[in-house]
């Protein structure tokens, strides 16, 4: 059965930095594309980040960020572990969140929500002093 858990949400003072994981089964992640989502209270979910499939790009997986998190975050995969992270350093508090992974089929990755044909639960990212 194919899952997606994301772990490593967690109460993080601004400037604080966490790592969130996206372990799979049922599926191998480097077949797709996987990207990291957010959702705050009363907000639609937006992208963060993606990695397309290695087998898309000669030089490995392609990243993608949305411009309020480029140079803080950093999305990485370790295909042994069949894992996905996103290193999120310089949190603010406008980072609270809900944040869910989610797989797509394509390969390619993108930030937009619909392109994606699995999600895992979410894990609570909370950013306050």
């Amino acid at each position: 059965q194919l899952q997606l858990v994301e772990s490593g949400g967690g109460l993080v003072q601004p400037g604080g930095s966490l790592r969130l994981s996206c372990a799979a089964s049922g599926i191998t992640l480097d077949d797709y594309a996987i990207g990291w989502f957010r959702q705050a209270p009363g907000k639609e979910r937006e992208g963060v980040s993606c990695i397309s499939s290695s087998g898309i790009s000669s030089s490995g997986g392609s990243t993608k960020y949305a411009d309020s998190v480029k140079g803080r975050f950093t999305i990485s995969r370790d295909n042994a572990k069949n894992t996905v992270y996103l290193q999120m350093n310089s949190l603010k508090l406008e980072d609270t969140a809900v944040y869910y992974c989610a797989a797509d089929g394509t390969g390619w990755g993108t930030l937009g929500p619909y392109d994606y044909d699995y999600w895992g639960q979410g894990t609570q990212v909370t950013v306050s002093s």
